[in-house]
């Protein structure tokens, strides 16, 4: 078993069984804590801003390399709890989704939060909070939502505020939960034909919460611009 597929079972055991009672009313509350999970550390996974410095270590210096880093050390762990909690079939499903969604929120979120610390952005601050999260919708929702005045501007625009708005943070958590939700259950029905055979839907867990994980991190990448850390 890789060093990966342990840490993503012991994710699971932490944070699936909280979720698990709470998943029909899953909303920003549960997203505002994986949040916070990514930034401090959950468990064996190193906050944001550790993951992303030991990223940059690890390539000399070189921001951008530490990024790709980054992005393909997150893929493997998307990848890996993916598979680990779309094995079985209907009757593991209500432990199953809420620990799927828990183990790809604090993924994700600490990806996109490690990016942005090497960007020089300030993890504390709620602006770059709401910006982490929203970069989670992906840039196809996001603009979406903007379209739609539901959401002001890109996760850039969002980090760069003059100021904060605290009712955006509902309104993004929100967003996020609902988002996350979407997924799953799209990938729980694209698993279906696979559902007698669990390796099937393991393979399929793993490919799509992978893949995902892949475009956040595309995402961030191009998106959040260097600052200059004060």
């Amino acid at each position: 078993m890789s060093n990966a597929w342990r840490l993503v079972r012991r994710l699971d055991a932490q944070l699936g069984p909280r979720i698990a009672e709470r998943a029909p009313q899953l909303a920003s509350g549960f997203v505002q804590q994986a949040l916070d999970r990514a930034i401090r550390g959950a468990g064996p996974l190193d906050g944001a801003a550790m993951a992303a410095e030991k990223a940059l270590d690890a390539q000399r210096g070189d921001a951008d390399a530490a990024v790709t880093r980054l992005i393909e050390e997150h893929v493997r762990l998307a990848g890996a709890q993916g598979f680990v909690t779309n094995l079985g079939g209907l009757v593991t499903m209500t432990v199953a989704v809420p620990a799927n969604i828990a183990g790809m929120a604090l993924i994700q979120c600490r990806l996109v939060a490690a990016v942005a610390h090497l960007r020089g952005y300030d993890l504390t601050d709620p602006r770059t909070r709401n910006a982490v999260l929203a970069t989670l919708l992906g840039e196809e929702r996001l603009l979406a939502l903007i379209t739609a005045h539901k959401l002001p501007g890109t996760p850039m625009a969002l980090a760069t505020a003059p100021v904060h708005d605290p009712q955006l943070d509902l309104v993004v958590s929100n967003e996020v939960a609902s988002e996350l939700m979407t997924r799953v259950a799209g990938k729980r029905l694209a698993g279906t034909v696979g559902r007698r055979v669990p390796v099937v839907g393991g393979l399929v867990g793993a490919g799509t919460d992978g893949y995902a994980t892949w475009r956040i991190g595309r995402y961030v990448d191009r998106e959040l611009l260097p600052r200059r850390r004060r």
